[in-house]
């Protein structure tokens, strides 16, 4: 077994947007910026955009976080999100999710400038996705991608098996998987809480990508010898051993799937740094108007 390291590639990844960033500063003399909304005061979700401030910052972009209480308007959102689309120094805008009830999470998405829609979240961008067009991938898929390019595994003509089929990771990464891309070129399997004989589905899976929320969801007789398993979940739990006080698990039962795997991730310490890099190339490309030129 092999690790697929999310803090090795992570690093390096953030090592080459750094130079980047500087040369675009010295270009531009601006540095990228990328805009993140929050609404409410979920704990989850404040971590998630500390964390991408503060990994703005170590890259050089400029980042702003602009917060709410979670009794704003859907109007006003929207009508804060049409004034960051029209400013030329916002290069990236990102609503957290989850958003309060009575906020329509679809209708944010598409109120975002497409072309400011680091994650990827947008219709046209999803749309784009699908076509193999330039657009911006989601950050989450996008992470997993650069992370079995830099490791140089070859997906062409695998059987690839998804269980989970959210918009933000499962949908997008069977597509991503399916396409005439490297990494890609995969028969790609979508499976989900309705699939029948899941169990058989995934064992049948050279590559597994669990995304289902689901702590040790995954487990040692569900993945065949010698399977690629990409954990995607991130499941919190209470802990007394932690200084924390919590503790993370995956969708995978690490412990045991590790024994028969060839590759896989660990959690914490795997997708979830890949992410962060995800949205941080979508970020810099929306800067230099490399997927949508002005």
């Amino acid at each position: 077994m092999k690790l697929l390291d999310g803090k090795e590639v992570s690093a390096k990844i953030k090592r080459d947007i750094k130079e980047e960033a500087a040369a675009f500063t010295a270009e531009f003399g601006r540095r990228p910026h990328l805009v993140a909304i929050l609404v409410g005061n979920d704990g989850g979700s404040e971590t998630y955009v500390a964390s991408k401030m503060r990994n703005c910052e170590l890259v050089g972009f400029e980042s702003t976080n602009i917060r709410y209480e979670s009794d704003i308007t859907e109007d006003a959102l929207i009508a804060k999100i049409q004034e960051i689309n029209k400013d030329e120094t916002i290069d990236g805008l990102i609503v957290q999710l989850p958003l309060p009830k009575h906020i329509d999470p679809e209708k944010i998405t598409e109120a975002i400038d497409y072309r400011k829609d680091v994650d990827g979240f947008h219709p046209i961008n999803l749309g784009r996705m699908q076509r193999n067009l330039p657009c911006f991938i989601p950050a989450t898929p996008y992470g997993i991608l650069l992370m079995l390019e830099h490791y140089g595994i070859d997906t062409s003509g695998k059987k690839a098996v998804v269980v989970g089929r959210s918009n933000i990771v499962g949908s997008p990464m069977s597509i991503l998987l399916a396409r005439n891309t490297n990494p890609g070129n995969c028969t790609v399997t979508l499976t989900h809480s309705r699939t029948a004989n899941l169990k058989e589905e995934v064992l049948a899976g050279d590559i597994v990508v669990a995304a289902i929320g689901k702590k040790n969801f995954v487990t040692a007789d569900m993945v065949k010898d010698g399977a690629i398993v990409i954990d995607v979940g991130i499941n919190r739990e209470d802990s007394t051993e932690t200084k924390s006080g919590f503790k993370l698990y995956g969708d995978v039962d690490f412990e045991e799937v590790s024994k028969k795997a060839s590759w896989i991730t660990p959690v914490p310490g795997g997708v979830g740094l890949m992410t962060i890099v995800g949205l941080l190339k979508n970020t810099l490309q929306a800067a230099k108007a490399e997927v949508y030129p002005r």
